[in-house]
């Protein structure tokens, strides 16, 4: 299977998605490492080849739109990625989560339907290919501390503060 990227200059560094022939996004986040991204997709659905593109259109137009402040355009962003039900599930509800409203580990559990499974929730979240179409960064700990970000904390803090604006 072939795959394409596409990577755009943000206010914190390069972003970069990889999209399936159909504009599903299987991977994407803060860097220009495509194979870092690629990694991430689950094994079933890893494409062999990612070919560089300069535009992935409707999917980088949501990226710009995005960054520019536009932060529903990537609501209708299709994504494609594969693990068990829970996790499956929980990355759906993820995309119900508004910009501006952090929910915390414990509630996302809730929100997910299994209030006791809050490493599950955590998990959800370390385990998204396609960051900020699927916004764990919207997941915070009790107390509003960040937790963690495989982009960093300093691009988790500055995706909360621009969505809170």
């Amino acid at each position: 299977m072939t795959a394409t990227s596409a990577t755009r200059d943000t206010p914190i560094g390069p972003f970069t998605t990889i999209v399936d022939d159909d504009q599903r996004v299987l991977a994407s986040g803060w860097t220009d490492d495509v194979e870092e991204l690629r990694i991430l997709i689950h094994p079933t659905m890893r494409p062999d080849t990612v070919r560089s593109a300069a535009d992935l259109g409707t999917v980088t137009e949501a990226v710009d739109a995005y960054h520019r402040g536009e932060l529903t355009r990537i609501d209708d962003v299709r994504v494609a990625q594969r693990s068990g039900e829970f996790l499956m599930h929980a990355w759906d509800v993820l995309r119900t989560v508004e910009p501006g409203a952090p929910v915390t580990y414990s509630h996302f559990a809730e929100l997910s339907g299994r209030p006791a499974a809050i490493r599950g929730a955590a998990s959800a979240c370390a385990r998204n290919a396609a960051a900020l179409f699927v916004p764990c960064h919207r997941v915070v700990r009790i107390g509003g501390a960040l937790g963690g970000f495989r982009w960093g904390l300093p691009a988790k803090k500055w995706l909360l503060a621009h969505e809170s604006a």
